[in-house]
């Protein structure tokens, strides 16, 4: 079963049980994925999915951020609540010991020795990481193992 098929399901469950809250994310993100079929003018395979879904995430924990810096709890907390079920459809996060074997692997692969290839090296593991992992974390990885 599909992303779009799953929060389908649990819309029409949420609906029923009256939960206005996760009524109103599950909404947005059905609405995001049919954005994205009329986008690729097909329907879109699971990555373009966990694409959709990852980005909406990501734009919870900005504005997370963005609302605490402003002293503003009531809408973080709101958005907190939304990305919580956001991540409810996303796969596990791999650990950092599980990237850092990814890394490695990919330095011995290209022969990176030095900061200068860190693009090298962060394209193909954020390709071998295959969206499990969150850049920032690649980045940090790949820079410690390079030394800087």
């Amino acid at each position: 079963m599909s992303y779009i098929e799953n929060i389908q399901a649990d819309l029409k469950a949420a609906m029923l049980n009256r939960e206005s809250d996760k009524v109103r994310t599950l909404r947005m993100l059905v609405s995001k994925l049919r954005e994205k079929k009329i986008a690729l003018m097909k329907d879109p395979e699971e990555s373009d999915e966990l694409v959709v879904l990852k980005k909406a995430a990501k734009e919870r924990q900005d504005s997370i951020s963005t609302y605490l810096n402003a002293n503003r709890e009531d809408l973080a907390n709101i958005e907190k609540s939304e990305l919580k079920l956001i991540q409810t459809y996303l796969p596990p996060e791999m650990n950092d010991a599980a990237i850092e074997v990814i890394v490695k692997k990919v330095i011995a692969d290209t022969g990176a020795s030095s900061m200068a290839e860190m693009g090298r090296v962060m394209g193909a593991s954020m390709k071998d990481v295959n969206g499990q992992a969150d850049g920032k974390r690649v980045q940090a990885i790949v820079k410690k193992l390079l030394g800087a």
